[in-house]
């Protein structure tokens, strides 16, 4: 269903609807938005219109990446630049309308860039309890002549309440050890392996090592603005425990719902475009074999450029786990690792 013309190296997710429209069968409508109906599904339509009809208190967790203040195409439909205050007004519009969905001890997330973020920590607030400010790094962007390239993003994190989920142990990052300490020979807050000596850090809120997909990943599609897995695998493993519903109401081609499933957690996605519909669930079909995300191996978050290191990490079966079906809320923190913060 890809393109012919392509390079066998380009997994690139680009086909057409017509192409594709056995996938975007699989979506659904505005019809039934029961909890049972929509549970693990792609819904096409507007979101703002959607979300006026879903269950009330269903989502443990939100993650919300819309259209930046930026002009956009995305697959024909355009996103214009706008005033700040009408870009304002947008985002009150989809919080007001996403807030009643949440269950009281939900998480959210909203991603931006600099020129947004000024605006949406403005709002949050008005609507939630704000926790934090992440920074990620991009390693791509186009370069500009009078001003300063933009390589960088930010995701709100806030909270529906003074109760939330945070499985910090789930989101370590594994580190180099340059200067490695020992006590009495011993390393010490240190792993020693074949691999070379690591350390599992705890994350803070900047992060450099998230990489942008690009054509010879199998996460890769043509959206404009899509997001790695990596980058929404944190958020999911920090503030959802397995069975959680992750809701996604500008789901593009699909990542918030992808790798929600890889990492057994439900989802609810909804997108506008009927293309990207299809992508996602093409990709909701791979994830069901494959449940593979680029740099998260052995239950750790890797920096960049450590393939090799991540290979010899790898369990010695070299079996890829098999997504299981999940269809109810898995009892909370069923027996993980996790901090429910009261």
């Amino acid at each position: 269903m890809l393109a012919a013309d392509k390079s066998k190296r380009n997994k690139t997710i680009d086909f057409s609807l017509e192409d594709g429209k056995a996938y975007f069968d699989r979506c659904i409508d505005s019809g039934d938005l029961s909890l049972e109906n929509i549970m693990n599904k792609t819904i096409n339509g507007d979101t703002f219109e959607i979300m006026e009809k879903l269950p009330r208190k269903f989502v443990d967790l939100l993650i919300v990446d819309p259209p930046y203040n930026l002009s956009k195409n995305f697959n024909g439909q355009k996103f214009k630049k706008t005033e700040p205050e009408a870009y304002a007004e947008y985002t009150e519009r989809w919080l007001e309308l996403a807030v009643p969905l949440l269950k009281d001890d939900a998480s959210v997330y909203v991603c931006s860039d600099w020129e947004s973020s000024v605006i949406i920590g403005n709002i949050l607030p008005r609507h939630l309890t704000v926790r934090n400010r992440i920074t990620w790094q991009r390693e791509k962007g186009r370069g500009a002549k009078e001003n300063w390239k933009n390589g960088m993003e930010d995701i709100w994190f806030a909270t529906n309440s003074g109760r939330w989920t945070f499985n910090v142990k789930d989101v370590k990052v594994r580190k180099g050890v340059i200067a490695p300490y020992r006590v009495e020979g011993k390393p010490k807050d240190w792993e020693e392996t074949e691999g070379g000596n690591f350390r599992d850090s705890h994350p803070s809120n900047f992060w450099n090592d998230i990489s942008i997909p690009f054509w010879s990943m199998p996460e890769n599609t043509d959206h404009p603005t899509q997001k790695p897995e990596k980058l929404i695998a944190k958020l999911i493993l920090a503030s959802t425990n397995p069975g959680d519903i992750v809701f996604d109401p500008f789901l593009g081609s699909g990542t918030t719902s992808v790798t929600a499933k890889k990492l057994s957690r439900n989802y609810v996605g909804i997108e506008l475009d009927k293309t990207y519909c299809a992508w996602s669930e093409k990709r909701l079909e791979d994830a069901q074999s494959n449940t593979e995300i680029q740099g998260y191996t052995g239950g750790v978050f890797w920096e960049r450029n450590t393939l090799s290191e991540q290979t010899k990490a790898k369990p010695k079966s070299g079996k890829k786990r098999k997504t299981p079906v999940l269809t109810e809320n898995a009892e909370r923190n069923n027996g993980q690792t996790s901090l429910l913060i009261d």
